[in-house]
């Protein structure tokens, strides 16, 4: 099965040594190089870090993401998430429906908003979520000890769902542990319904999530904003 028919149907895919050790490593170091502003879960709006945004447009994730997305995808937000036994955190199980735009405007279907760290904010509808892909790099090994991703395979199809749904289909689906070695990557549709647990291990779990649209262009006369 191809890497966009497995995504198509189950919602994720793991992709097994796409960067070497060695090249995370370096990445990792000329991150560390800028002292970026860290929340305690990482660090937001990481596309405005060279380092990131390169990586963001390395051949092997473009052509992953042009594969499922098409010829004009681009990179649009990228988060580092760095887990660890300083900063330890579960998250409950969730779709990702909040787009960065550059400027609020009123459209059916969006909302509602909100702003971060300057940069506005709006959950957007299922339509325009399936023409985004989340490409996670993973900065370490992820392990069922040290919190890993998990996935609810299938639910990437059920549109955007309530709180409520989310807890029923967490209750009646089984859940698969994404345990993703250092350089692999994850890639995930974000309307599949995921979640992480505390981690139980001296072992950080950091990973580079990079989004990726179609378009800037998403609903007139909303536009992505690069975050």
């Amino acid at each position: 099965m191809s890497v966009r028919a497995a995504i198509e149907q189950e919602g994720f895919e793991i992709l097994p040594a796409i960067f070497s050790p060695e090249s995370i490593d370096h990445f990792l170091r000329e991150i560390e190089k800028l002292s970026p502003r860290r929340s305690r879960a990482g660090i937001r709006h990481a596309l405005a870090f060279e380092p990131v945004a390169s990586l963001a447009r390395h051949p092997s994730l473009m052509r992953i993401a042009s594969g499922v997305l098409g010829p004009s995808a681009f990179p649009f937000r990228a988060t580092v998430f760095d887990k660890s036994p300083q900063s330890n955190w579960l998250v409950v199980w969730h779709q990702d429906t909040a787009l960065p735009i550059r400027a609020r405007s009123d459209v059916e279907g969006w909302g509602p908003w909100s702003v971060k760290e300057g940069i506005a904010y709006a959950h957007a509808p299922g339509a325009t979520l399936e023409h985004v892909l989340a490409l996670r790099v993973s900065l370490d090994d992820s392990t069922l000890e040290n919190g890993p991703l998990k996935v609810l395979p299938g639910t990437h199809k059920l549109g955007v769902l309530t709180d409520d749904a989310i807890h029923e289909l967490s209750l009646r689906h089984e859940a698969v542990d994404c345990v993703v070695s250092k350089g692999a990557v994850l890639a995930m549709r974000p309307l599949i319904v995921h979640a992480s647990s505390k981690s139980r291990s001296q072992i950080s779990r950091r990973v580079l999530h990079i989004e990726y649209a179609a378009s800037a262009s998403i609903a007139a006369p909303l536009v992505l904003a690069v975050a």
